[in-house]
């Protein structure tokens, strides 16, 4: 699994955030404009929430709330898992495959740092992770 430090992968990353009081359409504008697929959300510097692409598609637009009156506080991931920047990359890596997302916020006392997402794994630290998870189930399986 990659041993990159998160504080590596992230370290000219502008950290973008939003209250939790903005509505989705400003949010969504404000990913957009960053080109960005996941939001920050905070209440006086510190992580209440994560709010997403797939947030949008599932908790908005699939269930016909309007975008301009809905606030990120009824949509968001509220107290998402997070990790510490000096953790290898490999461990954000596990903590999605287990909990079945795709970004995590980084945070260091407190405080949101930035974002790392299973895009941050394309090429080898991909091939890699899904060769030891791979090897794992095997081992599983051989056990049970």
């Amino acid at each position: 699994m990659s041993s990159r430090p998160i504080r590596e992968i992230i370290r000219n990353q502008k950290v973008v955030s939003a209250d939790s009081e903005t509505t989705v359409l400003e949010a969504s504008r404000l990913m957009k404009q960053n080109r960005i697929g996941a939001l920050l959300v905070c209440r006086n510097n510190r992580l209440v929430g994560i709010f997403t692409e797939r947030d949008a598609l599932f908790r908005v637009m699939a269930e016909a709330r309007d975008p301009q009156t809905t606030s990120l506080a009824e949509v968001m991931t509220s107290h998402p898992q997070t990790v510490d920047p000096d953790k290898p990359l490999g461990h954000a890596l596990h903590i999605m495959y287990e909990g079945g997302f795709r970004n995590v916020p980084v945070v260091e006392n407190g405080n949101p740092v930035g974002i790392v997402s299973a895009r941050h794994a394309l090429g080898p630290e991909l091939r890699e992770f899904e060769a030891e998870m791979d090897e794992r189930e095997h081992i599983q399986e051989i056990l049970a």
